[in-house]
């Protein structure tokens, strides 16, 4: 289904976080890109080139209907098929928290892209902690699963990325926490829903 730019972003607020890290004209690849919402949305506001990369059948029919190329390829087996440094950003949108080999996903986008971007939901929100501590496993707009059926494997917070990016000497170049279309600069990891990160491996 195709969508107007404003509605979007009233939808998904990270695709204007992301759309703000991005020069005009720049080369993206969007992993796990569903349906090809981002990569349209990047297209009509910042005027890049690139390519999806889904694994499900119905997400890249939605994604050639929203006119955007898609590679069908699964994220867990890497990204060989892309040469080093053959894209301005690599971008992971709410997708990383859904990834079960973390670690040689994000050094392989770090080998094929320049920058990289990443969002993903903030477990560390008070309203999620207010869930857990009342016993029960948080479910909200940006947590939308139930335990039982969530493909959620590897939820974290703002301070579990950013010791991630620590440890394995990622340079953070910008950090976007919002909540809704709120921007967040007190307390993010405990007041942020939300969190994009831009980031390259230390020079």
């Amino acid at each position: 289904m195709n969508h107007e730019p404003s509605q979007l972003t009233a939808s998904r607020p990270d695709f204007a976080a992301i759309a703000a890290s991005i020069p005009t004209g720049s080369s993206v690849l969007d992993l796990g890109c569903g349906d090809g919402s981002l990569l349209r949305y990047l297209k009509e506001t910042r005027n890049v080139r690139g390519y999806g990369v889904e694994i499900s059948d119905a997400n890249i029919e939605a994604g050639i209907r929203n006119g955007v190329n898609v590679i069908q390829a699964d994220l867990e087996s890497g990204l060989s098929g892309f040469e080093e440094n053959a894209f301005d950003f690599v971008i992971l949108s709410q997708t990383l928290q859904a990834t079960h080999r973390t670690e040689p996903l994000i050094e392989e986008m770090l080998r094929v892209g320049r920058e990289c971007i990443v969002s993903f939901p903030n477990f560390g929100y008070w309203k999620n902690r207010l869930q857990v501590i009342r016993g029960n496993m948080p479910v909200s707009k940006d947590l939308p699963f139930q335990w039982y059926d969530t493909p959620n494997v590897h939820l974290c917070t703002l301070g579990d990325f950013e010791m991630f990016c620590d440890k394995y000497k990622l340079q953070i170049l910008d950090r976007h926490v919002m909540t809704g279309t709120t921007n967040v600069s007190f307390l993010p990891n405990l007041l942020g829903s939300m969190a994009v990160y831009r980031f390259r491996r230390v020079s």
